[in-house]
């Protein structure tokens, strides 16, 4: 088991590129099934999520070829679909919860599509209905097998075009509809599907491969299914979260940072969101420049006065992955934050850490705690901890950086299946983390 250790208080300076995209990266990687032609893709990141997956796809018969750091072409025209139906493929694809978004494109090319119950951040429930659903709307028999968890769908005479409206607007689960759509006969439409930049970036991937998907970017997606496509060039987009993860890292340790290459155009309400903090964000082309916050930074009530309330909701909305690292960085705010995670009623948890380090935090219920900011006049504590899953884990590192003493964070594997050798990339602007063997 590895660790890291991270000697806090200490300010930071440089310049840092975000890696690719990981929840484009899980959808982009199984939309190559759906060919026999060649696909590349650039800016993949190296984290260990997107490396499984990679596996997976390896495993299935695909050919993998590695082009360079980041880029990888992959040609599914040897696919093993027996493979789905073994022993190994259902260990390996309950190890990740992204593998469900395999089964979309094998349904939609060869008929059938199987998944163990999938795994991954242990942050509340997340169904698997609207994924499922979708395929039986497209003329899909669905079976579940309860005593191993293993989940089928079957469509021997193929997928007819339908029109749905979806129960949730699921990231993955407009993805999976998607793909399964697209050599689907006649023409489907979605409605109240995800719109988040990762889903409109898959739909142009599918139209450049030769699908006919218009509304991208709107919750009513059109899709006109093609007998086949063909191969393409891709690149992924820079991952969003990880930019709010750099943002929120430079206010708790008062350091100077630039985020390179951001892709403003798609971070929505996040720079808002931290400047509703009190966070300076500047824009230097397509970079983000955060100074060094000397004086700290002041939350800014609402109109009326009431206590700032973040909360996170579907795209364009704030973005749920964020709210862990929201809340960090609230804990040494002048003023008062509501955060409400909608989402997960388990995401919250993470709090108690820290508590124990010092924060005031209330905890209301699963979805809801107040922070009472420090304003840097009480900094936190160092302590021994262990990570949840990736974004807590990652929230936990920034206070740990931001606190007095060294601090252990524990089980950081959940932090290195979002983030791509963050303490390598940590300590060339100044950090002092090391990763030890326990």
């Amino acid at each position: 088991m590895e660790v890291f250790k991270i000697e806090g208080g200490v300010r930071l300076k440089g310049e840092v590129i975000p890696q690719g995209a990981k929840n484009e990266a899980l959808q982009i990687l199984c939309a190559v099934l759906l060919t026999p032609e060649k696909v590349t893709i650039n800016n993949i990141p190296d984290i260990i999520d997107i490396n499984k997956l990679i596996k997976l796809l390896g495993n299935l018969g695909v050919k993998i070829e590695k082009l360079g750091a980041g880029s990888y072409t992959f040609q599914s025209d040897e696919v093993n679909v027996g493979y789905l139906e073994t022993e190994a493929f259902k260990k390996e694809g309950g190890s990740l919860r992204g593998s469900i978004m395999i089964v979309g494109p094998l349904l939609a090319r060869y008929g059938k599509g199987y998944i163990p119950k999938p795994g991954g951040d242990k942050i509340g429930r997340r169904r698997l209905d609207t994924h499922f659903e979708g395929f039986i709307n497209l003329g899909a028999k669905f079976r579940y097998n309860r005593e191993d968890h293993f989940y089928g769908v079957e469509a021997p005479d193929g997928l007819v075009g339908a029109n749905m409206l979806l129960d949730e607007a699921s990231v993955t689960g407009t993805a999976n509809i998607v793909m399964s759509a697209v050599l689907a006969k006649g023409i489907t439409t979605i409605y109240n599907a995800a719109c988040e930049p990762y889903l409109q970036q898959l739909c142009k991937m599918l139209n450049s491969m030769g699908a006919k998907i218009t509304g991208v970017g709107s919750n009513l997606l059109t899709i006109e299914g093609v007998e086949k496509l063909g191969g393409c060039t891709h690149r992924i987009l820079p991952d969003m979260i990880e930019i709010g993860s750099w943002i929120g890292l430079a206010a708790m340790t008062r350091s100077e940072i630039t985020i390179k290459d951001v892709s403003w155009e798609n971070l929505g309400l996040i720079p808002n969101v931290f400047r509703k903090l009190g966070i300076t964000l500047e824009k230097r082309g397509d970079d983000i420049y955060i100074p060094e916050h000397k004086d700290g930074y002041e939350v800014k009530t609402d109109i009326d006065g009431s206590i700032l309330t973040i909360a996170d909701a579907p795209w364009p909305g704030f973005t749920p992955d964020l709210l862990s690292i929201v809340l960090v960085v609230a804990t040494q705010a002048k003023g008062d934050v509501l955060i409400h995670q909608k989402m997960f009623e388990s995401r919250l948890f993470f709090v108690d850490k820290l508590i124990d380090m010092g924060a005031k935090i209330m905890l209301c219920d699963p979805h809801r705690a107040v922070v009472i900011g420090h304003d840097f006049k009480s900094v936190l504590k160092a302590t021994t901890m262990s990570s949840p899953d990736i974004r807590a884990g990652i929230s936990l590192l920034i206070a740990a950086l931001s606190a007095k003493g060294t601090s252990t964070i524990q089980n950081i594997e959940q932090i290195d299946r979002g983030y791509e050798r963050i303490d390598e990339r940590l300590r060339a602007i100044g950090a002092k983390i090391v990763r030890e063997k326990q």
